[in-house]
């Protein structure tokens, strides 16, 4: 029998020291068990009898790093008042740093007994579920700053683990998909040469995948049903392939490092909305058996069954301080023990669902602000969540957050795709979205702008196909949103004609330049600049396999150049970064001309047929200060936009006197009628079908403005 001392009741978790590791768990349970296992998986049980408040703890002498072990408690099993403990049910600690092994799903890992859920099993789990490990989380980091881009300088490069160097011909084999792939220099000289600042990573936490799945032949890829809020997922670890169990966190943490030192950013896909225990017939893994009513919000009507606002059976209980410390602290490590630099996060709405609507005070949103580390970490919001009469709150988040931004992603979609009536909503959505975040002393950036996310199609199906095709994940194409808002350019699929294969490369480079020169901060999808296909999925949640894997074989070089190009063209241009909004009749930096060469007027807007607007962009009126207060004057650019399915001629406006423009880019590429690499006012240039030009203008000395007449 092992000697077990008071210890302490903080920090949570298993924390090891000199002479052993100190157990804290919170639970409303009557009784706790620790629960230590051997390498033949022999499980020693100690009582832990010190309990302050909710939290059990005790100190083992002699366990250090590696031990793996769990929770068993004991205490009423009644589902009809929300309690379902039950000591046939080994428990995951929820602060544990790794986690080894994976869930087996038959009758043993169920709380209730299979022919009764109101009964509870008496079935043990503990060989079917995983088992936390003690880890040591200190780590050498390279001495030096982190990048911190700011949001104007920020281009987001959305990313799996796993899929990015899953093939990736140049990543050693055994670290293809891992942490260890994604650090790997191959992998960070195509992110470096890309010219992104910033990667979110799909979720990394330790996730379970669901049943259903397993019975498919399937997992769950994205790893959106997470288990352990403190361990990086295990599956992704060169080192846990190796035999190294908790080799995870320090291989994480050695990526996170060499990201940085090329200068990139980490951000991480976070799942704080519910958890792998799904409904109340799903498994019983940690949170539910611990303390079922603190960590699920359970329906009022009937506490056997929980209020979900996630679309997966179960929601974060984010009115109880129990789970709101459990987020909190899991920010906090990740980014102060794991390096990362922000968290975007999903299903945001539901972390601010205190009272059951959405509360831009609640208590969640008040800890981040008040919170000296995550405060600063970039914080980016989901800002939609599913099922309830308030589930889409784009814009309504607090000022230190960014936003997904969904009306940008189906208005741009909708642009090239030439529907109707979208030139005005265009104009907003290009110059960052005043209509939506402009209140509350918001800017641009508040908006993330995207085309494509790992949900729904790549950018490459976005104009191959005009309608899903999910029937790989089994649910007879029944899954995924049919509101694609997609078109497939006149075949639906793969097509070798020349004309639809071009047509396609066109759009794609239409929506890039579109998108990597609106004012906000773009996010561009992985794999879109290689072309990559999920050959017309839309929900490649299931799907860890050449559907979803980077393709780097196949990639189409010339689209990697051109998003290289355009990514450096925004970069060096601070005009395309603004940090103000641009609005107003005094606004003369931002100016919008038909193609005739005329200042737009109202009814032009209005305008339900119009297609077509041509840009100004002033780089030297009221320009933003850089950090040490200098002026970030720039050359003038007049975008000229083509939604047209034929050619359209523009004539290049009169805007300051013996103004040359230089052609930049013209994304139609090849063409009949070529652009002259100089215009001057009144000039006609001809813009292709569904294409932009860009041209840049020197301004002229007279036009910089002083220092003193600066805001």
């Amino acid at each position: 029998m092992r000697t077990v001392l008071p210890g302490t009741e903080f920090p949570l978790g298993a924390t090891p020291t000199a002479g052993g590791t100190n157990f804290a768990v919170a639970s409303a349970a009557e009784g706790v068990l620790l629960c230590l296992f051997d390498s033949q998986g022999a499980e020693t049980q100690i009582p832990l009898g010190e309990r302050d408040g909710g939290v059990w703890h005790g100190f083992v002498p002699g366990i250090g790093p590696g031990q793996a072990y769990g929770y068993r408690v004991t205490g009423p099993y009644d589902p009809r008042r929300g309690l379902r403990c039950n000591p046939a049910k080994l428990l995951l600690d929820p602060y544990a740093r790794a986690i080894e092994g994976e869930v087996r799903f038959e009758p043993e890992v169920y709380g209730y007994a299979i022919d009764d859920p109101d009964a509870p099993s008496t079935l043990d789990s503990a060989g079917h579920v995983p088992r936390s490990l003690v880890v040591d989380p200190s780590f050498d980091w390279t001495d030096r700053p982190r990048p911190r881009h700011s949001y104007a300088d920020t281009v987001i490069y959305e990313v799996h683990v796993k899929g990015f160097t899953a093939a990736h011909p140049s990543v050693p084999e055994p670290l293809q998909g891992t942490y260890a792939g994604l650090g790997h220099d191959s992998a960070l000289a195509h992110l470096v040469d890309l010219g992104v600042t910033t990667i979110e990573l799909l979720p990394v936490h330790h996730y379970v995948p669901e049943s259903f799945l397993f019975d498919r032949g399937l997992t769950n890829y994205w790893g959106y049903n997470t288990i352990g809020f403190f361990a990086p997922h295990a599956g992704y670890s060169a080192a846990v392939r190796a035999g190294r169990p908790g080799g995870q966190v320090g291989e994480f943490q050695t990526m996170v490092d060499s990201l940085h030192a090329a200068g990139l950013e980490v951000i991480l896909d976070v799942v704080f909305n519910h958890t792998a225990e799904g409904n109340h017939l799903g498994p019983t893994l940690c949170h539910r058996g611990l303390d079922n009513p603190a960590y699920y919000r359970l329906d009022p009507t009937d506490l056997r069954y929980y209020w979900d606002t996630t679309g997966v059976g179960n929601s974060l209980n984010v009115s109880d301080p129990i789970t709101l410390q459990l987020i909190m602290d899991s920010l906090r490590y990740w980014i102060t023990q794991m390096g990362v630099d922000g968290f975007r996060f999903d299903l945001a709405p539901t972390l601010a669902r205190q009272e059951g609507r959405f509360d831009p005070v609640a208590a969640f949103f008040d800890l981040v602000s008040q919170d000296p580390v995550v405060s600063r970490a970039k914080l980016i919001a989901e800002p939609w969540d599913v099922g309830q009469t308030d589930s889409y709150d784009l814009g309504r988040f607090p000022p230190l957050w960014r936003e997904w931004n969904g009306r940008y992603r189906d208005l741009i979609r909708d642009f090239w795709r030439s529907q109707g009536g979208s030139l005005g909503e265009f104009a907003s959505r290009f110059s960052g979205s005043s209509d939506l975040y402009s209140g509350a002393g918001r800017r641009p950036t508040a908006s993330v702008n995207f085309i494509t996310v790992h949900d729904g199609f790549t950018l490459a199906d976005l104009v191959s196909y005009n309608t899903k095709h999910n029937e790989a994940n089994g649910e007879a194409n029944r899954d995924g949103t049919n509101d694609n808002r997609s078109w497939n350019c006149g075949v639906e699929g793969p097509s070798t004609d020349p004309g639809i294969v071009d047509l396609r490369t066109r759009q794609r480079r239409a929506f890039l330049t579109t998108l990597l020169l609106s004012f906000g901060v773009p996010m561009l999808l992985g794999g879109d600049e290689l072309g990559r296909t999920q050959q017309g999925n839309n929900n490649a949640y299931c799907q860890d396999n050449a559907i979803t894997w980077f393709d780097w074989a196949s990639a189409d070089k010339q689209l990697i150049n051109f998003t290289k190009d355009l990514i450096a063209l925004r970069q060096a241009h601070p005009v395309f970064r603004r940090r103000r909004f641009l609005a107003g009749v005094e606004a003369t930096e931002l100016r919008w001309y038909t193609p005739a060469g005329t200042q737009m007027t109202p009814t032009q807007w209005g305008d339900p047929g119009a297609r077509s607007v041509a840009i100004y962009l002033d780089g030297a009126g009221d320009p933003d200060r850089a950090a040490d207060g200098s002026l970030l004057t720039d050359d003038d650019f007049l975008l000229l936009i083509n939604a047209w399915w034929e050619p359209l001629d523009f004539l290049v406006p009169s805007i300051r006197a013996d103004q040359t423009w230089h052609l930049e880019i013209d994304t139609y590429g090849r063409s009949s009628v070529p652009i002259r690499n100089e215009s001057t006012a009144g000039d006609r240039i001809t813009v292709q079908p569904r294409s932009i030009v860009v041209l840049r203008g020197n301004p002229s000395p007279a036009s910089l403005p002083t220092d003193a007449g600066v805001r």
